[in-house]
């Protein structure tokens, strides 16, 4: 680190004032590269970890959507009832629609296993269950020129169904979603939550889940089946790039080391 006390003159002398800022400048830079290097390796291994973590949500999901359907606990039971562990479960349930609770939430459909895609929205009723209690049921996407025919359920399905579907967790809101609109009754996500304040204050218990309906016919609609089942997973790339940067930072300091000691031999 001879670069460090460079500002002695060959004779010896006590460094000035500007010598001991450029030393305290010189070694407060040495400390901030190496603290960078040490903040990209940690950043590297946790995105490793996220790496990991991701993989394993991804074989469960693979596991679970291949499984039989299940039924939802006794309504009794709902206190202790654990979201996380029926997402993406195919499940079964027995109820009525109650159509006139319809909520529609926009989305935009980029990727549809059905003939209808781009802007609309998801069609959600309560189905009150034959054993108590209620869930809502995403019967399906409709295109955003149509969603007028389904605030009120559409020609949805009238007296006790049986619905096989996927189970899936509320969506997050952020702090740019937008508010509901109760007047047109739409929402921006599909939180169980926020759907529970569109519907009668006597529709008793709501399960924390939501059901995505399977498709139904080609062509009819609601458009259903379109759970998506492809999950982003950019955490190797992430990990790579911060252990390359943990690479490169401590090359900049060595040239940066070297540089100076150029400088000073060339004086």
């Amino acid at each position: 680190m001879s670069e460090l006390v460079s500002n002695l003159d060959q004779s010896g002398n006590v460094p000035t004032t500007d010598s001991k800022k450029t030393i305290r400048s010189n070694i407060g830079f040495v400390v901030f590269m190496l603290a960078l290097t040490a903040l990209f390796v940690f950043l590297g291994y946790w995105q490793v970890d996220r790496l990991a973590l991701k993989n394993a949500r991804i074989s469960a999901v693979e596991q679970r959507v291949g499984e039989a359907p299940i039924s939802l606990p006794p309504v009794e039971e709902w206190v202790a009832f654990d979201p996380q562990t029926y997402d993406f479960r195919p499940v079964q349930v027995t109820g009525t629609f109650d159509h006139d609770n319809t909520v529609l939430v926009f989305t935009f459909l980029a990727e549809p296993r059905g003939p209808y895609s781009g802007s609309g929205y998801w069609v959600l009723a309560p189905l009150q269950l034959s054993e108590g209690g209620a869930v809502f049921v995403n019967r399906g996407f409709v295109p955003q020129a149509q969603a007028q025919e389904f605030k009120s359920g559409g020609a949805g399905p009238l007296g006790e169904v049986t619905i096989v579907g996927l189970a899936r967790t509320s969506e997050l809101a952020n702090t740019f979603t937008p508010g509901p609109e109760f007047a047109n009754r739409v929402e921006w996500v599909r939180n169980i939550d926020r759907l529970m304040r569109f519907v009668d204050e006597d529709i008793g218990p709501v399960a924390p889940i939501y059901i995505n309906a399977e498709a139904g016919e080609w062509g009819a609609l609601p458009q259903g089946g379109e759970t998506r089942l492809v999950f982003a997973n950019r955490h190797l790339e992430y990990a790579l790039t911060w252990f390359s940067l943990a690479v490169l930072t401590p090359i900049m300091l060595l040239f940066w080391f070297w540089r100076g000691r150029k400088q000073q031999t060339s004086k």
